[in-house]
């Protein structure tokens, strides 16, 4: 019991990046904490922190041990949890993170839902456009939408995502209908801020080869959400993900352009932690979402 609490308190120290944030945690003096840290250093004869008046940093074998650490803890959550009411039933906090116009349209609608189905969990919905640490941040899943970069952190592919050009029949009728990407450059286009996202522009396959092209407009904005508002009123064209319109085409209130030429799919994932096994929770949350993404009439309403 007391190798388990001191590294409880390690990682506790070590997430929090305080002795005095892992005692208020645990209601324990900081004296506590720190006894257990140092008992914990003597039996492993290696220093696992740096103390200083400031901040708590990780040595290099702490940051090694705290990965191990955590997959310790991680593993005997799951083996409570197996044999708790038969390993059926998900109990604990669960810490989501996700992109913020996808996390309020497509994540934040399914979590009463989700909720129901398991009483004895309780989330948190993080909504953020920056990308989340979720290990340093103590998240057990992340939402995410397009390429993932190389990293050791899990995927699950949920759903596939396209980007599509659309406007409203109004625009289409005063303006036109383009019928080949260089068109684009006749036509008022909503495009995100240089500023932002998409610094390579709108995507295309023309002849077999992925093409970007950067039409111009009148109307440019850092907002994703703000464009999309723009081209419903009929402002322009805009070049977003069938995630955020395809109940508007779908119903005829927004038209897809150019299909012929549309870029391959990128995708909507579940990422979490590499671990060999993952909390009930996590399971049942990814296993959830993915069997609402999975069905096409759900992206239609």
């Amino acid at each position: 019991m007391d190798r388990l609490k001191q590294i409880e308190s390690f990682v506790a120290v070590a997430m929090k990046g305080s002795l005095t944030a892992a005692a208020h945690a645990e209601s324990v003096a900081p004296a506590v904490i720190g006894r257990r840290i140092d008992a914990l250093e003597e039996r492993l004869g290696v220093k696992l922190l740096v103390r200083t008046t400031r901040r708590i940093t990780l040595t290099h074998e702490g940051s090694a041990f705290l990965e191990d650490c955590q997959r310790l803890l991680a593993d005997i959550a799951n083996a409570e949890a197996s044999v708790s009411a038969g390993g059926v039933k998900a109990s604990g906090h669960l810490r989501i993170t996700a992109p913020a116009g996808f996390g309020r349209r497509h994540v934040a609608p399914l979590v009463p839902q989700f909720l129901q189905q398991h009483p004895e969990v309780s989330l948190s919905l993080n909504l953020s456009d920056r990308v989340v640490d979720i290990v340093n941040e103590s998240v057990d899943c992340a939402i995410r939408v397009g390429d993932l970069p190389d990293s050791s952190l899990v995927s699950v592919r949920l759903a596939d995502n396209r980007r599509l050009c659309v406007a409203t029949p109004d625009y289409l009728k005063r303006a036109g209908v383009p019928a080949h990407p260089s068109e684009l450059a006749r036509h008022e286009c909503l495009v995100l801020s240089s500023d932002a996202s998409q610094t390579r522009g709108w995507a295309f396959m023309v002849d077999g080869e992925l093409i970007y092209l950067r039409p111009r407009g009148r109307l440019d904005c850092s907002d994703g959400q703000v464009l999309h508002d723009w081209c419903a009123r009929g402002l322009g064209i805009a070049w977003r993900s069938t995630w955020e319109v395809e109940r508007e085409v779908a119903d005829g209130r927004l038209v897809a352009l150019l299909e012929a030429f549309t870029a391959p799919p990128n995708g909507i994932y579940a990422v979490f932690p590499q671990r060999k096994h993952l909390p009930l929770r996590v399971r049942l949350w990814i296993d959830f979402i993915k069997h609402h993404y999975g069905d096409p009439g759900y992206w239609r309403g």
